[in-house]
């Protein structure tokens, strides 16, 4: 009879080729050593180039499909397929052990960079979850009762909550690689779902806003835009959406209040790195000089002329490349000048803007003619 030997201890290290050795799923089955399956399997063991070891290891694959070796085998499989750099493969072996038991967490992580290679946002959305699904499974099994298992339990545990950790990451990582708008909000959609309070989602929040309002979901931007304002973590670009949503929505106190949270935003925050001063200058001037100019009309809505007035004139030096803006506040500040009765600024404005064509220069011609008609002595 020929002996009955477990595999070597050095076979069984394998596993630590793509995940620790204590997480083992799939374990090799005792073999006869002197079997053909054996000594195919100590041979790739022994081998030390990676390419030479995975032929060794797609061999038994292929020939030993039913060896209860196999499980393990895949698994082997699937780690060098990561670490050689082919998804492919990688993926394809991992839809396979997927489907048998036991369910393994490292298998699936193992998945996860496979697709994380692609650079494909649908399978990193699909691997992601799954990881996440079964690493938080293992984060809530209960404490053994078995106190020399409790150890191992403990490790266990704190490499899934790891494991947890980085699938957020990857769906994070995922959305600042891919160009696509809608799958961009479909990564940061999954990560908020999964965790509200997410790092990776804080640090995401510019690129959600931004692909919302890319794939035409604008609602969705300036509920996002709202949640972060009121948490202080919005950006100046979501501050200036909100402003003129609460413009459109005739919302004067939001108007104002954003208006007034953005501002203070934009005098107080350092030059982002990349930006010239010259750029971040006019980056700030052209959203203070919109800012200005929708807290001022709706400053002038509600009748308080001097506020009005105010922002009104601070936005018209920031605005005079934006030429319908500018003929706009200049028209505006036309209005507010004559009903505070400094009828000769009123003129001046009107003037300004008549002179450029544009919805605001006939009524601008029409309130000019009218002063000059009772006012003598405006110029």
């Amino acid at each position: 009879m020929k002996a009955i030997v477990a595999l070597p201890a050095v076979i069984l290290a394998a596993g630590a080729l793509s995940r620790p050795a204590r997480a083992q799923c799939h374990q090799p089955a005792e073999l006869n050593a002197t079997s053909p399956a054996g000594q195919l399997l100590q041979h790739a063991e022994q081998e030390t180039d990676n390419t030479k070891k995975l032929a060794l290891l797609e061999q038994f694959a292929t020939q030993y499909p039913q060896h209860k070796a196999a499980g393990w085998v895949d698994e082997q499989l699937l780690g060098l397929y990561v670490t050689t750099q082919q998804p492919d493969k990688a993926l394809a072996m991992g839809d396979k052990l997927s489907a048998m038991p036991p369910p393994c967490v490292e298998d699936a992580q193992n998945t996860l960079k496979a697709a994380e290679m692609k650079k494909d946002p649908d399978l990193v959305l699909k691997w992601s979850a799954a990881t996440a699904q079964l690493a938080q499974k293992v984060m809530a099994s209960p404490q053994p009762q078995d106190p020399d298992a409790v150890a191992d339990w403990k490790t266990r545990v704190d490499y899934a909550r790891q494991v947890n950790t980085y699938t957020e990451y990857s769906l994070y990582a995922m959305a600042l690689k891919t160009t696509d708008p809608a799958k961009q909000v479909a990564l940061l959609e999954a990560l908020q779902q999964r965790n509200p309070k997410s790092p990776y989602l804080a640090q995401a929040g510019v690129t959600l806003f931004l692909a919302y309002q890319k794939s035409g979901q604008t609602d969705k931007a300036a509920a996002f835009a709202q949640k972060l304002a009121a948490s202080g973590q919005a950006d100046e670009d979501m501050l200036l959406v909100l402003v003129n949503d609460a413009a459109k929505n005739k919302d004067g106190e939001k108007v104002h209040d954003y208006s007034a949270k953005l501002e203070q935003l934009l005098n107080s925050k350092p030059k982002p790195a990349g930006l010239s001063d010259a750029d971040w200058d006019k980056r700030k001037n052209t959203i203070l000089g919109v800012t200005y100019s929708l807290d001022g009309k709706q400053y002038f809505n509600e009748d308080k002329l001097e506020p009005a007035n105010e922002d009104l004139r601070k936005s018209l030096p920031l605005v005079q490349e934006d030429t319908a803006l500018k003929t706009e506040v200049l028209f505006y500040l036309g209005l507010a000048n004559y009903k505070m009765e400094k009828i000769q600024d009123a003129a001046t404005y009107f003037k300004e803007c008549a002179a450029v064509r544009g919805p605001f220069q006939e009524q601008a011609l029409k309130n000019l003619r009218i002063i000059h008609s009772k006012y003598r002595g405006v110029r």
